[in-house]
């Protein structure tokens, strides 16, 4: 009898893994499928509970599988084929000294926004949700009731400081992230530029440094450039964010006057301070008197088990002014924003006074009653699901399709790829090629007003998935290829 005859069957929960394994090679199950429930294989397999479970985690610890909290188990690209993720950024050291031609990074911003009013452009470029992310039924239906209740049926102003009831039901969400607000601690604004806006307003002059990551939300750029603000772009890490012994440094070195971090899937690169880094950055811009602007817009659209902390939470003397808005997650011309200023928020309430008189009366309350009676919370668990399968699907074309050497980002939430190609490709030809064919990108340049990020390129994961829009970025990639 042969040797190997003797040789014992593997436990049966390996082979279910293997049989599962098979099916991920041979692209039968693709990254970003959902497998079936514990419970379903169960029933279809004939198998106690505890023998699919051991066979799932066998899976995962092979990096096959991940779950995902409130949903379930989920196929995930293999260890082999997973991009690195881009280097930290190098800014130059000499502040904003911008490039040769900055209008011709105006011009970029605006040909790109210009994108979005064309119906045939597939745009990768724009972070905003897709219609079919929200839910318009319903807030169509707050909208009617809106105007059944309030007096005058919402046409008149509403309070300086903002709607009361909404400012109620921000405090309480303040809970998911560890703060403990009430409602006169918020000022309601249009968005969340809006509110950096009047943020900068209050605490900077024209000449003044302000300290911001490196790459940044070309708004942002835009924002402070045009207020006369010079600013100071930090080195920053793809997945922790801003590099502190950089922001310490700087701070030696330089007079800032404020600092503005978006503390939680960073855009563009959808980093993530840790709650360490966090806790440091809060209290050693604290320490040394700096006040903190922190854009908290993305927060809420973690992939995660539990909602990422803010640098606000361990803010003790009220210099931290956290910004936020339902602008990416609900309803992005509803306009509705807020910021929780601390010390400053007499300040922002006057020039609010002078500058809008008041917010939106009708969309203010639809939000305040979306966060009041539970809508919000199960539309961001199904966004967030949506979102994150998205990412898999995204991140695994690319790995596909794009030339070798690309790196592209890891985000826990959000909704933004940042991708970084051979020093050789320019995007923002790359982007003069793919918008000729339909698809819009947002080049690295964009996101810097010094001049670096050439090879670089921001992809938004939130259009949904489809064989048509795999389509598109292999289309990309092979325009990147040429």
């Amino acid at each position: 009898m042969p040797a190997n005859s003797l040789k014992p069957a593997p436990h049966l929960y390996l082979q279910i893994a293997a049989r599962i394994e098979k099916q991920i090679m041979d692209q039968v199950l693709k990254v970003g499928d959902k497998l079936p429930s514990v419970r379903t294989l169960c029933r279809e397999l004939g198998h106690n509970m505890s023998t699919i479970t051991q066979a799932y985690y066998e899976l995962e610890s092979r990096s096959l599988i991940e779950t995902r909290p409130r949903s379930g188990y989920y196929v995930c690209l293999p260890p082999g084929k997973r991009l690195q993720v881009p280097k930290p950024s190098v800014p130059p050291a000499h502040g904003n000294l911008t490039s040769a031609n900055p209008e011709d990074q105006d011009d970029l911003i605006t040909k790109v926004h210009r994108d979005g009013a064309n119906k045939t452009v597939t745009l990768l470029s724009l972070g905003v949700p897709d219609v079919s992310l929200l839910p318009i039924a319903k807030l169509n239906k707050a909208m009617l009731q809106a105007t059944r209740t309030l007096p005058g049926s919402g046409t008149g102003y509403d309070q300086v400081q903002g709607n009361e009831k909404l400012r109620k039901e921000i405090a309480k969400w303040s809970l998911t992230w560890g703060g403990v607000l009430n409602e006169n601690d918020l000022v309601t604004t249009s968005g969340c530029m809006n509110a950096l806006s009047y943020c900068l307003l209050a605490l900077t002059s024209p000449g003044d440094t302000v300290a911001i990551e490196s790459p940044a939300y070309f708004g942002i750029l835009q924002l402070a450039k045009g207020m006369g603000l010079r600013v100071l772009e930090l080195p920053t890490n793809a997945v922790t964010g801003i590099e502190i012994d950089a922001l310490k440094k700087a701070i030696t070195q330089q007079k800032i006057k404020v600092c503005l971090l978006v503390s939680n899937f960073n855009n563009p690169c959808g980093s993530s301070m840790p709650a360490t880094h966090k806790k440091e950055v809060a209290k050693l811009l604290e320490h040394h008197h700096i006040p903190l602007i922190e854009d908290d817009i993305y927060g809420d659209l973690y992939f995660g088990s539990s909602r990422p902390g803010t640098c606000k939470r361990y803010d003790e003397s009220g210099m931290v002014l956290y910004c936020n808005s339902v602008s990416k997650t609900l309803a992005p011309g509803y306009r509705v924003g807020w910021v929780a200023a601390g010390q400053f928020t007499d300040k922002i309430t006057r020039l609010k006074l002078n500058h809008s008189i008041s917010s939106a009366t009708l969309t203010s309350e639809v939000v305040a009653e979306f966060l009041k009676n539970g809508r919000y919370e199960h539309h961001l668990r199904k966004m967030r699901q949506t979102l994150h399968h998205n990412s898999m699907k995204y991140i695994a074309a690319i790995a596909s399709y794009f030339p070798e050497g690309t790196r592209v980002t890891q985000p826990e939430g959000g909704y933004f790829l940042w991708i970084e190609l051979d020093k050789k490709i320019n995007t923002v030809e790359l982007y003069n090629k793919a918008i000729k064919f339909g698809i819009s990108i947002a080049p690295g340049r964009m996101f810097s007003l010094q001049e670096q990020f050439g090879n670089c390129l921001r992809l938004s994961f939130g259009l949904p998935w489809s064989d048509e829009l795999e389509k598109k970025i292999k289309l990309l990639g092979m325009l990147a290829q040429q």
